[in-house]
């Protein structure tokens, strides 16, 4: 199930978890990270809209089946998300972010503070550099940086299978998510995240934040996932044994968990 609006003259494509949006619903956006689209989202957003909430999992600008052209800055994604919740008439809202959708999640919070509720960031960091090969690769549309994405962002147990859905390849299944992007369009996500510092945002930010990282990710490094905790106001840091960069598959439970503990157990029905 999906609603789409119109924001700058484009059409957005958004997932609402398989629930129809209902007034009185408290809101939760999630935010999927570079060169992929909202399906990153699909158990997640599908079990907190089945548990009384709002859910919108856009595809970002360019990507999936939302028109127009990737933005090429955290900064104009934060205010494309502004906008996003100013078409679906919501005052205020969750933010659920992996990645590069993190920190569009982190810079949104303190462009409008009064409207994020709380912030739960997902394989994050306050700086996240992109290795100038991945970067190349990705500005020449070559399938190197395909492979460089699954080869750094994926954990050890997903490398040797890992899937909790049986008969899936965890590997096979993010590349092909990853192919189908529009040419540009990961080069677009990396250089902006390549490009943005969010020390600035973070002492800006007023929700509470859970923070969770992989314990072995080596895109966005624990150590670096602390720095950005200790920049925050009210932020937790919890690890996740053995996950690499791409959570969302690789420990889908345990994310769903952090959910239920971090932001369905404190928001008020």
């Amino acid at each position: 199930m999906a609603v789409q609006y119109r924001i700058n003259g484009n059409v957005v494509h958004v997932a609402t978890g398989g629930r129809a949006l209902q007034a009185g619903r408290p809101w939760a956006v999630f935010l999927h990270g570079a060169g992929y689209d909202h399906s990153a989202w699909a158990l997640q957003s599908r079990w907190l809209a089945f548990r009384g909430w709002n859910v919108l999992s856009p595809d970002l600008p360019g990507h999936g089946r939302s028109d127009g052209a990737p933005l090429t800055s955290i900064t104009a994604l934060a205010e494309w998300t502004v906008q996003l919740l100013d078409a679906a008439q919501t005052d205020t809202a969750v933010l659920i972010g992996h990645s590069m959708g993190a920190l569009i999640a982190l810079e949104t919070a303190a462009l409008a503070p009064a409207r994020i509720t709380r912030l739960l960031l997902i394989g994050a960091a306050a700086k996240m550099p992109v290795h100038p090969d991945l970067l190349d690769a990705a500005q020449r549309n070559h399938h190197d940086a395909v492979d460089m994405m699954n080869l750094w962002g994926l954990g050890y147990d997903a490398g040797m299978g890992g899937s909790r859905a049986p008969g899936v390849w965890m590997a096979g299944a993010s590349e092909r998510v990853l192919e189908r992007a529009a040419p540009g369009v990961l080069h677009a996500d990396l250089s902006a995240c390549n490009a943005y510092d969010g020390l600035i945002a973070a002492a800006q930010v007023t929700a509470s934040t859970l923070l969770v990282s992989g314990e072995r990710d080596i895109m966005t490094p624990v150590r670096n996932a602390k720095t950005l905790v200790a920049a925050l106001p009210a932020a937790t840091l919890r690890l996740l044994p053995g996950a690499g960069h791409m959570l969302l598959a690789e420990s889908p439970n345990e994310l769903i968990a952090a959910m239920a503990d971090w932001i369905v157990a404190s928001t008020p029905h």
